[in-house]
């Protein structure tokens, strides 16, 4: 049943990222960029992964989107998203771990078609996909639903409110945020999955 249930958004993620790196949604990215990103600024060259673990570091507060972004997105920093993951559920933060490894994975080996702010080339965006802080915002979110039930329509809002700010900040393009939010829905299945089969086994002990 657990591989029935995989197929879907592992499927969907793996066809996304094929399509992405053969340059199938290149120009929704593009427009993306030239439409939606007021708060762009693509000239700071390749973002370094240290950033996606330690907050503000090495991070340029250079307009009003970057300091939102950088605010609203505090807890999808993969430390502080860690900790609140496996505060509210192992099982689930074995599943972000994982899922981190994946889209590091990808980020090593898929190059996505070059998309350009003007004639300036972004490379940030060339091995950005999937995005990593829509991974951990989604996790994040669904953990806290999971502990607090009655906290569903906060962590709703703040994950959607996130992921908008992702996009309007220019850290991912659409195709990046669609990667990192599968990605975080293969996860969840993942650690639903293990958690009920942890539990069956539990009550079969005598």
């Amino acid at each position: 049943m657990f591989r029935a249930r995989a197929v879907l958004p592992a499927g969907a993620f793996a066809a996304l990222a094929v399509a992405v790196s053969a340059g199938a949604f290149t120009r929704v990215d593009q427009w993306a960029i030239d439409h939606l990103m007021p708060g762009g600024s693509f000239h700071g060259g390749k973002t370094p992964l240290i950033d996606g673990l330690v907050p503000l570091l090495h991070t340029h507060l250079d307009s009003g989107y970057s300091v939102a972004v950088n605010i609203v997105t505090l807890p999808g920093s993969f430390l502080i998203a860690l900790a609140i993951v496996v505060a509210c559920s192992r099982v689930l933060g074995v599943a972000l771990v994982a899922a981190v490894v994946v889209e590091v994975v990808c980020k090593e080996v898929l190059t996505k078609p070059a998309l350009y702010d003007g004639s300036f080339h972004i490379t940030a965006f060339d091995t950005s996909f999937p995005s990593g802080h829509a991974l951990r915002t989604m996790l994040v979110a669904a953990a806290l639903t999971l502990r607090w039930p009655h906290a569903r329509v906060f962590a709703i809002v703040w994950a959607i409110a996130s992921i908008v700010l992702l996009l309007l900040a220019g850290w991912h393009t659409p195709t990046d945020l669609a990667g990192g939010v599968l990605l975080a829905a293969l996860a969840l299945l993942v650690a639903r999955c293990a958690g009920a089969l942890r539990g069956r086994r539990l009550s079969r002990r005598p």
